[in-house]
C-alpha cells in the first residue's frame, strides 16, 4: 500500500504514522508532502523509517497512491493567529474552526483542497481520500466535487463524546447503537442504545455521572438535561458564547499563539538536534494534549481519554475497513444521501456510517429537531458562502457569510472581517 500524507510537515503527522504502525495494514511507502522542506526534514527525523520519503511536489506525492490523508493548514499557525486576533479585535469569538475564525480559515483552505482533489482525481483516481483538514464537513464537500464518494472527512470529537458517555454509563461503546447527528464541530449525541434500550437518559438525568464526562463539566448538568442530548464540546461556543468570549479575552494569549510558540520551539530544537527529534516531539505532544481546550476548562484532560487517541485513530480505523478489514461502525463526514429529511442530499453531515470496501454508508438516524436542523443549516450555509467567496473572489459572498453567522451578530464586525481576508 502506498500512502500519501498531505500536510506531511505538520506537527501531528507522527500520530498518523503511529496509528498506521499499529494497524493491520501493510504499508510499503509513506510519502510526506508539504510546501515547507525544512518542516519535512524535521518530521523525517522524528519518524526515522526507511519507508518514509518526502516531497514538496503535489503530483509526486499523490501519483498512484492507494490512500491519501489530508491534514493541511494553509497559512500555517501564523494564519490561525491572525484569524483569532482579528476576530477578537472586533469583539467576536475567534476560535479556529468556529465562527469568524472558522470562516477565515475556510477561506484560505478551500482553493487549496479543491486543487489537491483535482490532482488526486487525475493522478490517483482509485485512491481513497481521508480528510482531516478543517472545517471537515465543508472541505469534504469541496473535495467531493472532484472525487465523489471517495473522499471521507474524519474528526475525533464525536467518537470521544460517545466513548466518554459509554464509560460514564459503564457500557461498551464498541457494542452500543449510537444516534449522533451534526456537522463537524457542531453535533449532538441523541441516543446510546444497549440491547435495544436507550441508556442516554440515564446519563442526562444523573448529575454525578455527567460530572465524570468533559461535556457534563463543560455545559453543566442542568443545561444538558434541558437539552435532552449530549452536545459536542464545540457547541460550548454557541451555548455559552458570552462566557467563552469573556474567557478568551481575559487570557494572556490565544490558543493559536500558544500553539505557535510551542511548535516554533519544537521545530527549531529538532532541526538543531535531529538525533533527538523523536524525543523532543514526544515532549511537545504531551504538553499539547494537556493544554487541549484549556481556554474553556480548569482541569487537564483525562489520561484515558488521551490514550484513546485522536483523529488519527478514526482515520486509520476507516482505512482498515476500506481496504479489506472487517466492516466498521464509525461516525464520519459524508453526504447524507437523503438520510436526514429536509436537507439537500449533497450536504455533508457527521453521522454514524457502516464502512466497508465499498465506502461509508450512512445509517438511519432520528429526524433532527427544529433547533438541530436550523443551526446546522445556518452554519453550513455560511460555510458554503465563504467557499464561494474563496473560489470566485466574491466579497459579497464573504460579507454574507460573516453577516449571517450566529456567532458574529454585527454588520460592522462582518465588514471588518471581510476586509481582513487574504484576498488575491
Amino acid at each position: 500500500m502506498r500512502v500519501a500524507i498531505l500536510g506531511g510537515g505538520g506537527f501531528r503527522v507522527p500520530l498518523v504514522f503511529g496509528a498506521l504502525q499499529r494497524s493491520r495494514l501493510t504499508v510499503d511507502e509513506i510519502v510526506l508532502h508539504d510546501p515547507d522542506a525544512e518542516r519535512l526534514a524535521v518530521l523525517a527525523a522524528v519518524l526515522r523509517d526507511s519507508r518514509v520519503r518526502t516531497t514538496t511536489e503535489l503530483d509526486a506525492a499523490v501519483t498512484d497512491a492507494d490512500v491519501v490523508f489530508s491534514a493541511i493548514r494553509p497559512g500555517g499557525v501564523d494564519g490561525r493567529v491572525a484569524d483569532e486576533r482579528t476576530a477578537l479585535d472586533v469583539g467576536v469569538l475567534g476560535q479556529e474552526t468556529v465562527g469568524a475564525g472558522g470562516l477565515s480559515y475556510a477561506f484560505r483552505c478551500v482553493p487549496v483542497v479543491r486543487r489537491q482533489a483535482e490532482r488526486i482525481a487525475e493522478r490517483a483516481p482509485g485512491a481513497w481520500v481521508i480528510s482531516m483538514t478543517n472545517p471537515a464537513g465543508l472541505v469534504t464537500e469541496v473535495m467531493a466535487e472532484a472525487l465523489g464518494a471517495r473522499v471521507i472527512g474524519v474528526c475525533d470529537s464525536p467518537s470521544g463524546l460517545v466513548r466518554r458517555a459509554a464509560t460514564a454509563l459503564g457500557v461498551d461503546a464498541a457494542t452500543a447503537d449510537v444516534d449522533y447527528l451534526g456537522i463537524n464541530h457542531l453535533g449532538w449525541l441523541r441516543a446510546l442504545r444497549v440491547d435495544g434500550v436507550d441508556r442516554l437518559p440515564d446519563l442526562l438525568t444523573d448529575p454525578a455521572r455527567l460530572a465524570t464526562t468533559e461535556e457534563g463539566r463543560l455545559f453543566g448538568a442542568e443545561a444538558v438535561a434541558a437539552l435532552g442530548a449530549l452536545p459536542n464540546e464545540y457547541l460550548y461556543w454557541y451555548y455559552a458564547a458570552r462566557e467563552a468570549l469573556a474567557g478568551v479575552q481575559a487570557a494572556d494569549r490565544t490558543r493559536a499563539e500558544h500553539v505557535r510558540n510551542q511548535q516554533a520551539a519544537f521545530y527549531a530544537a529538532a532541526a538543531a538536534e535531529p538525533d533527538r527529534a523523536s524525543e523532543l516531539w514526544q515532549e511537545a505532544n504531551d504538553e499539547r494534549n494537556r493544554s487541549y481546550f484549556a481556554e474553556l476548562r480548569d482541569d487537564e484532560r483525562d489520561d484515558a481519554d488521551v490514550a484513546a487517541g485522536g483523529y488519527e485513530t478514526v482515520a486509520v480505523a476507516l482505512t482498515e475497513a476500506l481496504f479489506g478489514g472487517p466492516p466498521a461502525e464509525l461516525i464520519v463526514n459524508v453526504a447524507h444521501r437523503g438520510t436526514v429529511a429536509g436537507l439537500p442530499a449533497d450536504v455533508v453531515l457527521e453521522l454514524p456510517c457502516t464502512v466497508d470496501e465499498s465506502g461509508a454508508l450512512p445509517r438511519p438516524v432520528a429526524p433532527p429537531s427544529l433547533h438541530e436542523a436550523g443551526l446546522m443549516s445556518v452554519v453550513r450555509g455560511c460555510e458554503r458562502d465563504i467557499a464561494r467567496a474563496a473560489l470566485t473572489g466574491s466579497r459579497a459572498a464573504a460579507l454574507a457569510a460573516f453577516t449571517r453567522h450566529p456567532l458574529i451578530g454585527s454588520s460592522a464586525a462582518a465588514a471588518a472581517l471581510t476586509a481582513a481576508l487574504p484576498w488575491p
